[in-house]
């Protein structure tokens, strides 16, 4: 296996401290792997620029690279271009789904609760669209409060962004 490949599934492995059925492949925090000599720098984005989990996401890329002989790794952070739920996997959207998180819907940012009603999005217990906002943000300001009107059940909405 080419060693940018090797070094891309173990990353694949490295799970995000917030949503841990997910990875920051999945995520697309992920930007880019670079070979600079001796040293291995591995680049990434935030979700928004005050995510609190990036220094563990570092850390914990840092411990998955060493624990398979990488010493020398460098995690860089870059904010432009900003990170989109449009970088997310089809994988990792699939996963929020059955973790009961409802994936983002569309692409690139929600701006109708700017100018009109809240959207509707699918249940992910029960598949309705039935569905009513109860708060913008939920367990996480990149993820807003839904309550499905059929089944019941509240669930977060992974927002675009």
């Amino acid at each position: 296996m080419e060693m940018e490949g090797k070094i891309w599934d173990i990353l694949k492995r490295v799970s995000d401290p917030e949503i841990p059925v997910l990875t920051v492949v999945d995520l697309g925090v992920v930007r880019d792997v670079e070979e600079e000599g001796e040293k291995l720098k591995v680049k990434i984005t935030p979700t928004y620029s005050g995510c609190p989990a990036m220094n563990e996401i570092e850390e914990n890329i840092r411990e998955a690279l060493k624990e398979e002989g990488f010493t020398n790794v460098e995690v860089e952070t870059i904010l432009s271009p900003p990170w989109t739920t449009d970088w997310m996997t089809e994988g990792g959207k699939q996963k929020l789904q059955e973790y009961g998180i409802a994936p983002p819907e569309g692409s690139s940012a929600d701006k109708s609760v700017l100018f009109a009603e809240p959207k509707k999005v699918t249940c992910p217990h029960c598949k309705s669209r039935n569905t009513t906002m109860v708060s913008q943000f939920g367990s996480t300001a990149c993820k807003a409060l839904y309550k499905c009107e059929d089944c019941q059940e509240p669930f977060d909405y992974f927002k675009c962004l």
